[in-house]
């Protein structure tokens, strides 16, 4: 199945890219194509606590991915 990825703040640079599109297996989870975009991108490892938005909303480890859906890792933020 196709996903869309949107990579914000330090993941865009990281990555080196500010969206992509992936295949992935049915049935994943967030918190499984977390540890895949770590095996991927191992500097992201340093920042293993930034968040996951599934299409807009910001997503649990355990919510499943669907064909289609839209991703986007959000980085900590900071500030005050």
């Amino acid at each position: 199945m196709q996903l869309q990825l949107l990579f914000f703040g330090i993941t865009s640079d990281i990555t080196q890219k500010r969206s992509d599109e992936i295949t992935i297996s049915e049935g994943i989870t967030i918190g499984a194509l977390k540890e895949k975009l770590m095996i991927d991108y191992p500097k992201l490892k340093n920042y293993n606590s930034f968040s996951m938005a599934l299409n807009t909303v910001y997503a649990s480890d355990d919510a499943i991915l669907n064909n289609g859906d839209i991703v986007a890792l959000i980085p900590p933020v900071s500030g005050g």
